[in-house]
């Protein structure tokens, strides 16, 4: 894409960052270089890349798109977003410390309270929806706020420009999840965080056909470090997967748009009814951190939480009954998904202070008709 006169639009930038057409032949569309390596001229004489590993032309068109639509100096593309994670663990050494969320998703809390612990890396997760918690967690060593906002899976709706404040005030890094929201609807570099992670899995790739992970910064020293990991460890994407995000990306706009109108009618229907004892969702007035949703997202996401009366049982109950709604994990498809996060993908974290509510019940809110979404609902909760 040639240098634009002025700032394009989000949309824009999904379908040409990154993705001028290519030189040899003209293809519209970025290829897929499925290839392990690269021909040389000359020992240490290339044509930008050697090894796929290091570098793949691919995977380069999504690192800089992602970049743009995070409005982030550089992105690194990973294998999952698990991977991603990891690499922004690998920052830390021994003696460290960890300042998380007390509602993140359980893989997250599990790579460092159980992975990451016999580094001599230690865990603190507060409730950050109450800033003063997150400055008296605060350590002399702590390196890292971990930040997931919206949470999952009860859609805390965090300050981020407040924590990233407290952070640095603590000469810390403050990395944000950005997952639930996307990059459309949710940019934290610009309010102040240093890294933003997202599992591009979910809403980036959007049509529940591919793993993959990034981060998105703008300091280019973090940005080496970080590359370095990228290389030396190898949780890198293959052409294929760097390929299927970067399609996705280019619809990311108007599908989070009927996601969050869908995801917005559903939750006030699900507030009307009976078997329902709450309802977790950005975008209902009734939400605790409405009016900060409001500040720091476009729309509110396609993501909900409620709790069913009878607990647990009548969670899985409901979760099974659905006929529209897939009974699966993951999350940010153009299909709906349902989920029981304590039995499924919040396990790891059962039988502790942090686990979800037993009947509590995830939605991924797709993209098809919300009144047939409505009516599946209702005769899956009977």
């Amino acid at each position: 894409m040639k240098s634009p006169r002025r700032r394009l639009g989000f949309e824009t930038l999904a379908i040409h960052s990154g993705q001028e057409p290519e030189s040899a032949t003209g293809a519209v569309v970025v290829p897929i270089f499925q290839t392990s390596t690269f021909a040389q001229e000359a020992v240490g004489k290339n044509k930008g890349y050697e090894y796929a590993r290091t570098g793949n032309p691919t995977r380069a068109a999504l690192e800089t798109c992602l970049a743009d639509l995070e409005g982030g100096r550089w992105g690194l593309a990973f294998a999952s977003g698990m991977a991603a994670s990891d690499a922004v663990a690998h920052l830390l050494t021994r003696g460290d410390h960890v300042v998380m969320g007390d509602d993140v998703y359980g893989g997250t809390y599990r790579l460092f309270a159980r992975v990451f612990d016999r580094a001599g890396i230690t865990l603190t997760a507060v409730d950050m929806r109450r800033p003063a918690a997150v400055t008296r967690a605060m350590r002399r060593n702590t390196r890292l706020v971990w930040i997931e906002t919206p949470s999952n899976p009860l859609l805390k709706v965090l300050d981020l420009s407040a924590l990233a404040e407290i952070a640095h005030r603590g000469k810390a890094l403050a990395i944000a999840d950005n997952t639930f929201a996307s990059p459309y609807l949710q940019q934290p570099l610009r309010l102040g965080v240093d890294l933003v992670l997202h599992s591009t899995t979910k809403y980036l790739g959007g049509h529940s056909d591919v793993i993959g992970g990034a981060l998105a910064g703008t300091d280019a020293a973090l940005r080496d470090r970080l590359s370095f990991i990228q290389n030396a460890a190898g949780g890198v994407p293959g052409p294929l997967d760097a390929w299927l995000v970067l399609r996705g990306a280019k619809t990311l706009a108007v599908r989070m748009e009927r996601h969050s109108a869908n995801a917005l009618a559903i939750a006030e229907w699900l507030t009307e009814h009976p078997k329902v004892t709450s309802v977790n969702y950005p975008g209902l007035q009734s939400h605790p951190q409405h009016e900060l949703a409001k500040r720091q997202m476009r729309a509110f996401g396609g993501m909900l939480s409620f709790e069913l009366r009878g607990g647990e049982a009548a969670a899985k109950r409901m979760a099974a009954r659905t006929e529209i709604f897939a009974l699966a994990e993951s999350l940010g498809g153009v299909e709906s998904l349902i989920e029981v996060p304590l039995s499924m993908t919040h396990g790891s974290v059962r039988g502790t202070k942090l686990a979800p509510p037993a009947g509590l019940v995830r939605l991924s809110i797709g993209i098809e008709t919300v009144d047939d979404l409505i009516a599946d609902l209702a005769q899956a909760i009977g």
